[in-house]
């Protein structure tokens, strides 16, 4: 595993950043337009590698989850000045429902590790995770647990029977925080987190082969959720 996942340093993370954010005059219009880019032009999916994607290979495979998408924007924000960092904990695996059926979905753990990223604005720190989602999958996924009537699904977390894709970091509203089990704190850097104890999501041989076979009929099944 990469030493440091949040590559802030490399050249396509600086330049994107740059691109970004270089005509923003406010730090609240720098989070915007990262936010922007996290969200909808990072599609949601799951990379073959799992969680251990560094920030600078999610912006040229333009696909990631809850964790490597919260990489990326950990390491935007801190190449754009932003003081950023990245908070795990763990989530009901009911998060994945929908997505994962049968076997692949038994194979996930009861719970599982889960981040989202807080960054200073105003001297406050901010709780964001509704990047996590792009905007067509967060409202398919909406249209879908109303169908099934579920709270939980298609990584999406309803909170008295709503979830947000939005940038809300005054009156906060999330994606998945109501489905989040227990806290593992803040981290300058994802690598030492799963690198740690604390981290669920570490598969066994087994697990691992499983996951390789079976997340391609997962992303078609996102895809299809998503163009539905």
């Amino acid at each position: 595993m990469p030493k440091e996942l949040a590559d802030t340093d490399h050249p396509l993370v600086q330049a994107t950043a740059s691109r970004l954010t270089q005509s923003a005059k406010t730090d609240r219009q720098k989070l915007r337009r990262l936010f922007l880019f996290v969200r909808d032009d990072i599609a949601f999916g799951f990379p073959t590698k799992g969680d251990l994607v560094p920030a600078s290979e999610t912006i040229k495979t333009r696909v990631g989850q809850c964790n490597t998408k919260a990489t990326l924007l950990l390491a935007l924000c801190r190449a754009s000045g932003l003081r950023a960092r990245i908070h795990f904990s763990l989530i009901s695996k009911d998060i994945q429902r929908g997505f994962f059926t049968g076997i692949p979905y038994w194979l996930i753990p009861k719970e599982i590790s889960h981040a989202w990223i807080e960054v200073e604005i105003d001297g406050t720190w901010r709780r964001i995770d509704s990047f996590i989602n792009d905007t067509p999958l967060h409202q398919a996924a909406v249209r879908a647990l109303a169908r099934h009537g579920w709270n939980v699904g298609f990584s999406l977390a309803l909170n008295n029977g709503q979830a947000s894709a939005d940038l809300n970091i005054d009156a906060e509203a999330f994606e998945q925080m109501a489905a989040v089990t227990d806290n593992h704190g803040v981290w300058d850097e994802p690598a030492d987190y799963y690198a740690s104890a604390l981290y669920k999501n570490r598969p066994g041989l087994l697990r691992l082969l499983a996951y390789r076979l079976f997340i391609g009929s997962v992303n078609r099944r996102i895809e299809a959720l998503r163009a539905s």
